[in-house]
């Protein structure tokens, strides 16, 4: 009986890892998986104001991301989404306080001194009564807007960038460099100013205050343009920005099918994330997506590079990406039938209640913690864990 506690976990441990092995550079999870079944939890908590549905799916993401994130700089990105989520809570809150709210009630809470405004700002007013309701509606509509971000944060932290431009199209390869170069300039930027503040302090300097800040600023500026000249060198040493000759009229194609594909892209995704545009969006997203998807295709052409050891897109990033896309489909479905359940109402006020079907349409997104493959830093062995660094001799 007293071995019970510690082999139960060993037994649970091994049957998961038969469900997902350690990953390696063979196995490693397509990255755009990861970002469909980010988007899939985002649209999902698009269409409902139901705080608990959306609590729900961003402890979904938050527990994949602690399930299978690495220790990478990018991946600890998930912390700082949520964080900016509760600022945007706050600043809907203030604007429903300062603002007003366009949703009458009866339960006054303060009434704060209303500023006169002139005739031709009929409809906005600055202070007066703020209820009950309006806060509630204010709160429900920034707890949305929330979760949305955290769930494409969960994607920021899953899906290495390196990974994600090396699987772009060849027509998007030079705009996803100028990406992947933007969203590394912070992190580098950090470490830098962390390792000389450092260094300041072991040789008796200060380090904090306007004076320090000033002394490690330049050497910050001067290691960040060596590092874009060295950039720049190894870009054209390798042959950056070349392009093959394609006819004219390829060209054209590329440009009418590539920009009609993403208006199309982008009025389908509004359908989708609004109420009234569901019939229309589905369709007007799939044309677009085809066509944008042609349009890269033939841009292509023009990129002369080498793919060196592609990412495939194996079984389990379909289940990872399914995943994500089925919990989209069937909250939509859910909004549709069960609007109420989905947008609790605020007057009269009413506790919102969890649905038991569309809670259970978000668990589905918990399938890529017991899927995808296991970062070998967080394997729970780690005599396994160093598959590409040679063991020393003992």
């Amino acid at each position: 009986m007293t071995d019970h506690p510690s082999t139960a976990p060993g037994a649970l441990r091994r049957r998961l890892a038969r469900l997902a092995p350690e990953a390696h550079r063979s196995n490693a999870l397509h990255p755009g998986a990861w970002w469909v079944w980010a988007l899939g939890l985002g649209v999902a908590a698009s269409r409902t104001t139901n705080p608990l549905l959306i609590g729900l799916l961003i402890g979904v993401a938050g527990y994949v991301v602690a399930a299978r994130r690495t220790s990478a700089p990018w991946a600890r990105s998930y912390g700082a989404f949520v964080k900016l989520g509760l600022v945007v809570i706050a600043i809907r809150l203030v604007f429903a306080v300062i603002l007003g709210s366009p949703i009458p009630g009866t339960h006054v809470l303060v009434t704060l001194p209303e500023v006169p405004l002139p005739d031709w700002a009929k409809g906005v007013r600055i202070g007066g009564r703020v209820t009950a309701e309006g806060l509630l509606f204010a709160l429900y509509d920034g707890v949305r807007l929330a979760g949305l971000l955290i769930c494409v944060g969960a994607a920021n932290a899953l899906a290495s960038p390196s990974r994600l431009l090396k699987s772009l199209p060849g027509a998007l390869y030079e705009v996803g460099v100028a990406i992947v170069v933007a969203m590394t300039f912070a992190p580098n930027l950090i470490t830098d100013v962390q390792r000389l503040r450092a260094a300041r302090r072991l040789r008796g300097r200060a380090d904090k205050g306007i004076r320090g800040l000033l002394q490690v600023g330049l050497p910050v500026l001067e290691g960040a343009l060596e590092r874009s000249v060295a950039l720049a060198a190894a870009m054209d040493a390798r042959g950056f920005g070349r392009s093959a000759p394609v006819p004219a009229g390829v060209r054209r194609a590329t440009a009418v099918l590539t920009l009609g594909g993403l208006m199309g892209v982008c009025a389908g995704t509004y359908g989708l994330l609004t109420a009234d545009g569901t019939r229309y969006g589905l369709p007007v997203l799939a044309a677009g997506l085809v066509a944008a998807l042609v349009g890269l295709r033939l841009g292509g052409r023009r990129s002369v590079r080498t793919r060196y050891r592609p990412d495939p897109w194996g079984v389990r990033a379909w289940l990872v990406a399914g995943s994500g896309v089925a919990v989209a489909g069937l909250m939509i479905w859910a909004s549709s039938y069960d609007a109420a359940a989905l947008h609790p109402g605020v007057v009269p006020l009413t506790a919102p209640t969890l649905p038991l079907w569309p809670a259970a349409a978000a668990l589905i997104g918990l399938l890529p913690a017991f899927v995808a493959p296991v970062p070998s830093d967080s394997a729970g062995s780690t005599a396994s864990a160093t598959p590409v660094r040679p063991k020393e001799p003992s």
